[in-house]
């Protein structure tokens, strides 16, 4: 036997033994048909920050076979409403960002309507403290 074939019968032998070795994938437990899911018996998974969430039946659940959805719960909206307002005593105020280098655009808003008034690219609220009372507070406008 000649030096060449002996050695491409080693490398099939070993090709076949790391085959008989290796894991193959398993099935995924099989959804239930969506005709078989109604209202009563529906299972919806983690609702996300857009308020979507799917049943056990939806097509759209494949991408998560190998692994659990994960869903973060620091909405951007819930954490932009956490941030304090800012009290002005002028008619127009700036927003940046806060930042020179990470921040946005120079906005400049107007705060002549009573209510808190929201930056279109950061959602930092401001209000002017004159022209708006404690009760006002809770009027919302946003500057874009």
């Amino acid at each position: 036997m000649s030096l060449l074939k002996a050695s491409s019968l080693f490398v099939r032998l070993n090709q076949t033994a790391r085959l008989s070795t290796c894991k193959l994938p398993t099935a995924p437990p099989k959804a239930p048909e969506a005709k078989d899911v109604t209202p009563q018996n529906a299972l919806f998974d983690q609702v996300t920050h857009t308020g979507q969430a799917w049943d056990q039946a939806d097509y759209r659940l494949a991408r998560f076979n190998d692994e659990t959805k994960t869903v973060n719960p620091n909405i951007a909206a819930n954490l932009v409403a956490e941030t304090p307002l800012i009290a002005s005593h002028d008619r127009i105020v700036k927003c940046d960002g806060g930042h020179p280098a990470l921040g946005h655009p120079a906005v400049f808003i107007n705060l002549d309507k009573p209510g808190t008034h929201a930056c279109g690219y950061c959602g930092q609220r401001f209000y002017n403290s004159h022209t708006t009372s404690q009760a006002q507070l809770s009027i919302h406008h946003i500057e874009v």
